[in-house]
């Protein structure tokens, strides 16, 4: 038997279907906008004004800011009280921009070529950029685009657990155990997995039991025992406080932060020499590219100054020595 149907009922059946994918497409699009609300990434692009006004998001003012940091995301707790400091030493240096996410992806995917933030352009010209890794700072002196780096401060692995460590985690040799579920930073573009992390559970001869060898980003590299993350320091916190992690790798300091802001997290401490503070050192140095010249040589004398490190001090950094503290030429 053949059913017909008039050409009006078709077009109202149609636009009834191509609602209903609209619909789906626009919940999805809004759990997703909730996770990443959630998990905090939202807040890495900040744009700090001198009357202690702070704006989040505004990708464009890395064209027109003041000043314009593109910094490791790990010391993103940090910046509100470091700059309000600042600007109330440099009152003339009315908006700052800040991007706190991976060092690794803001060379590759913003400084190295024309990067996007959610579909909007980001300058390719920060006036500074800091890493855990002084050979991002090499590959651009070796384009001639820095010439003088420093390091500024330190800091050292832990592990983050849920609060009162229900898992009894005693430390990293642990994460070999078969019960848990990791969150760890991923291997591409997160240096503080790359650099140092993967070499902790290589030291420890686990590295492939909690990694698979995979090698990518917000994946299972473990199915479902190993998640890497895409931005460690807003996710692992967030898994293990949601029940989706029992532990993560992440920096002392971002243990301190999560727990002075009310996380029901906490930290198990990793031994010398496999938490790695003699090695983890954070490099900085302006662009030659950069519009703000005279604003980044400013920033980089204040962060040699008692009042800069006793901040990163508070948040659980290390200091670094008065030789670090002075601009040193970048060599290959």
């Amino acid at each position: 038997m053949t059913i017909r149907i008039s050409r009006r009922a078709a077009l109202m059946v149609a636009a009834g279907l191509g609602a209903a994918i609209a619909m789906s497409g626009a919940a999805r699009a809004g759990k997703d906008a909730a996770g990443k609300d959630a998990a905090g990434l939202g807040h890495d692009y900040r744009t700090f004004h001198a009357d202690g006004r702070i704006e989040y998001g505004r990708i464009g003012d890395s064209y027109t800011a003041d000043l314009v940091m593109y910094l490791a995301g790990n010391q993103f707790m940090v910046m509100e009280e470091l700059i309000r400091d600042f600007q109330k030493k440099n009152p003339d240096i009315r908006t700052i921009y800040v991007e706190t996410i991976p060092p690794g992806q803001i060379l590759k995917g913003q400084i190295l070529r024309q990067g996007e933030i959610d579909g909007r352009k980001t300058a390719q010209n920060p006036d500074l950029f800091a890493s855990v890794n002084l050979n991002h700072l090499k590959k651009l002196a070796q384009k001639g685009i820095m010439h003088d780096y420093m390091i500024y401060i330190h800091n050292k692995l832990e592990l983050m657990v849920a609060k009162g460590n229900p898992k009894g985690i005693k430390g990293p040799e642990d994460l070999a155990r078969d019960d848990l579920v990791q969150s760890h930073p991923n291997p591409l573009t997160e240096g503080i997995f790359k650099f140092y992390g993967a070499r902790m559970l290589k030291d420890l001869g686990i590295y492939d039991k909690v990694t698979g060898g995979a090698q990518c980003k917000s994946c299972w590299a473990v199915p479902g025992k190993t998640w890497f993350t895409s931005r460690h320091h807003r996710e692992t916190p967030h898994r293990i406080e949601t029940g989706q992690a029992d532990v993560g790798i992440v920096w002392t300091t971002e243990v301190k932060y999560a727990q002075s802001q009310g996380r029901p997290v906490e930290g198990v401490p990793i031994p010398p020499p496999y938490n790695m503070q003699d090695k983890v050192g954070y490099a900085i140095g302006t662009l030659a590219t950069g519009r703000n010249q005279h604003n980044a040589e400013r920033y980089l004398a204040y962060l040699g100054t008692p009042a800069a490190q006793e901040i990163y001090a508070r948040y659980g950094f290390l200091k670094a020595t008065d030789s670090e503290l002075k601009l040193k030429p970048l060599k290959d």
